[in-house]
């Protein structure tokens, strides 16, 4: 192998360089960055790795001189852009709705942070220990209003006892979501889109189908508490995680918002 002429081609190459390829380069390299992240966190690597399987049968096609079956995958892929979009959709509205977004805790200290976390967590395991269903949405980068019909507006400040008021049976916000947005209780009484996902365990509930839909089109997170069996569950990106314990949801929520718990209980960015 010749180094020396390997080293003169790169040499050529990036001495011809200009401002504008690095941009370039650099603007390509985010998209395909977000666009892998965004499948990682969505679940389609397995159509991805359909595509790939078909994209050897395409080769495998030309090698053999299958010519029905090379023009039927031709056509297949000559279309593939528009299939994308098809295929992921939710995927893609869902990472447009990101651009411009805000954070979840906006101008809120640590101190805050903290008081926030463990009135999120105590109130979710009052809720369950009483046998109050709820659904309390902790709004992140991507903006709500589009996926929710929102109730009340609140602007509260978030306390325990504040959610078992709200979700108590005899209330007329008990049976819609909160949503918790930029630390603060932002509406009560709101209402979620259900999941479509007809591979959902059929044992799982309004509330908690409520739930995997707004995570399945939104970067938000679900704090869902079961009536039935008295539990907590956290929902994200339409995954369920359920009969959670305190401790763990203390540790998921510092987790969420990049917030370090130690052992004496108190917190560290």
């Amino acid at each position: 192998m010749n180094f020396s002429r390997i080293y003169d081609n790169l040499w050529v190459t990036f001495s011809e360089l200009t401002i504008q390829d690095v941009v370039d380069i650099f603007l390509v390299w985010i998209v395909v960055y977000r666009v892998l992240l965004l499948t990682k966190r969505s679940g389609a690597v397995q159509i991805l790795s359909g595509i790939g399987f078909l994209a050897i049968a395409y080769l495998m096609s030309i090698w053999f001189e299958l010519i029905t079956f090379n023009w039927l995958l031709e056509k297949f892929f000559n279309n593939l852009f528009l299939i994308a979009v098809i295929l992921f959709q939710g995927e893609i509205r869902r990472a447009l709705a990101q651009i411009g977004s805000n954070p979840f805790f906006t101008g809120v200290s640590l101190v805050e942070e903290a008081h926030i976390i463990e009135e999120l967590a105590k109130g979710s395991m009052e809720l369950a220990q009483v046998g109050y269903g709820a659904i309390i949405v902790l709004e992140r980068e991507i903006g709500l209003d589009y996926f929710v019909e929102m109730g009340i507006e609140m602007d509260a400040m978030v306390r325990a006892e504040t959610l078992r008021s709200i979700f108590q049976p005899s209330s007329p916000l008990h049976d819609g979501a909160v949503i918790v947005k930029a630390g603060r209780l932002h509406s009560a009484g709101c209402f979620l889109p259900l999941s479509k996902n007809p591979a959902l365990d059929k044992n799982l509930g309004t509330r908690h189908r409520a739930a995997i839909g707004l995570t399945e089109e939104t970067d938000a997170y679900c704090l869902v508490v079961s009536e039935e069996n008295n539990s907590v569950s956290i929902v994200h990106s339409g995954q369920i995680q359920t009969n959670i314990s305190h401790t763990q949801l203390r540790q998921k929520l510092c987790d969420i918002f990049g917030v370090k718990m130690k052992s004496d209980r108190g917190f560290v960015k």
